[in-house]
């Protein structure tokens, strides 16, 4: 077994059970990609058994602490129902959720979602990529699902020198499904969609929008980067008279538009922009037109602490072109699904873009990723997606 050694006080993160260890803490030591390793303090002390990443600033992601285990086949199996049984503990109103959160399950580098009967699984790092096949294999003999597609697209894959990988890892047919949601159905594309097909992590606060739609009467809502309509058909659903989607994609309004008929709402209730968000939030000020519930879910603008910056720029003018278009007495739900973002920041961001627009709002709800997204105690990085519920004071 191949070993890699530490720098004198790197250890403290693997103590505490946190996965990762960067390129910067190694004093010497490498392997092949995917390869485990045998994570050692300065003075030779195990610390952990981790998959090695050659090209990664993540040089090593944890896959145990304990010394006796060995990372193998019956190793991933019990990982795998471990994680499983975890999703009974939660109450998932969907037939779409997700199975297995990367690190947050002691499996990093790899997502699991389930759509009705259809698996997708993302691989994102050189360790889940070297044990796909036995992955694979286990996945399937636990749930008993017999189809498994492959979304290893994602964007951090090239931080681990792989390549892009789609396709059926078994079973074949349709991506295009339809899974139940709540009161609503919603359609998707495992192939084409976002993600691995659907933003999941969003379900809870697209419950609680309708939630607010029925017992506030939204009369006008307006979905910004409504993607394929998520919001929309809860607002619907909800009672909303009037909702305005926007997203820069037509082919993702054109399936929002699919949702709402799939779900009998009548068309003439629902418009749809092909447009920039920020472009139209001005237009709609200038215009003096206003909404008395608007959805702000911005892709993300920061992935890392570094790209921070930046991105409090963007997510600063965004809310504050949202409050003012914001009806007193409005209700606002925004989000960031950025890493490099935690929540406090965003707490900071959105009540600058309030003082910015001169307005003050209520924080009456924090949001955050729906339970089969969990975020544990010794993987705070876990919690990328973070929302606030405002109301906007008269």
């Amino acid at each position: 077994m191949k070993s890699i050694r530490l720098k004198e006080g790197k250890e403290r993160s693997l103590l505490r059970r946190h996965p990762w260890v960067f390129d910067g803490a190694i004093a010497r030591g490498s392997a092949d990609p995917g390869e485990t390793v045998r994570v050692e303090s300065h003075n030779g002390e195990f610390l952990a058994w981790a998959a090695f990443s050659p090209s990664s600033k993540i040089r090593a992601r944890a896959w145990s602490f304990t010394e006796a285990e060995r990372i193998d086949v019956p190793f991933f199996a019990a990982r795998i129902a471990v994680a499983l049984a975890a999703r009974q503990l939660f109450d998932i109103r969907s037939d779409g959720l997700r199975l297995i959160h990367s690190e947050s399950d002691g499996l990093p580098g790899l997502v699991v979602d389930r759509y009705g009967d259809t698996l997708v699984a993302q691989f994102t790092s050189c360790g889940s990529e070297r044990w796909k096949s036995v992955i694979a294999d286990a996945l399937l003999a636990q749930t008993g699902l017999s189809r498994l597609f492959e979304r290893s697209d994602a964007s951090v894959r090239a931080l681990e020198g792989l390549p892009d990988v789609t396709g059926w890892l078994a079973g074949s047919g349709d991506t295009a499904i339809t899974i139940r949601e709540h009161d609503w159905k919603l359609g998707l594309d495992i192939a084409s969609g976002h993600k691995t097909g659907f933003y999941l992590d969003q379900r809870d606060s697209r419950a609680r929008f309708a939630a607010y739609a029925r017992h506030r009467r939204f009369e006008r809502v307006l979905n910004c980067f409504c993607y394929t309509g998520g919001f929309s058909v809860a607002a619907l659903s909800g009672g909303a008279a009037q909702v305005l989607s926007i997203d820069s994609s037509a082919p993702a309004l054109a399936k929002g538009a699919a949702n709402v008929a799939l779900n009998g709402f009548d068309a003439a209730r629902a418009s749809w922009l092909d447009a920039d968000v920020n472009a139209s939030l001005r237009r709609f000020r200038q215009d003096g037109r206003a909404f008395d519930a608007i959805v702000l879910d911005p892709p993300k603008f920061a992935p890392t602490v570094a790209h921070a910056e930046r991105a409090a720029r963007a997510y600063k003018d965004l809310n504050r072109l949202a409050l003012s278009v914001l009806e007193p007495g409005g209700v606002l739900f925004t989000y960031s699904c950025s890493g490099g973002i935690g929540a406090d920041l965003f707490h900071k961001i959105v009540a600058s873009s309030g003082a910015d627009a001169g307005v003050d709002a209520f924080i009456v709800e924090r949001m955050g990723g729906a339970p089969d997204h969990p975020m544990t105690i010794a993987f705070p990085e876990g919690e990328y997606l973070k929302g606030l519920i405002l109301v906007k004071k008269p």
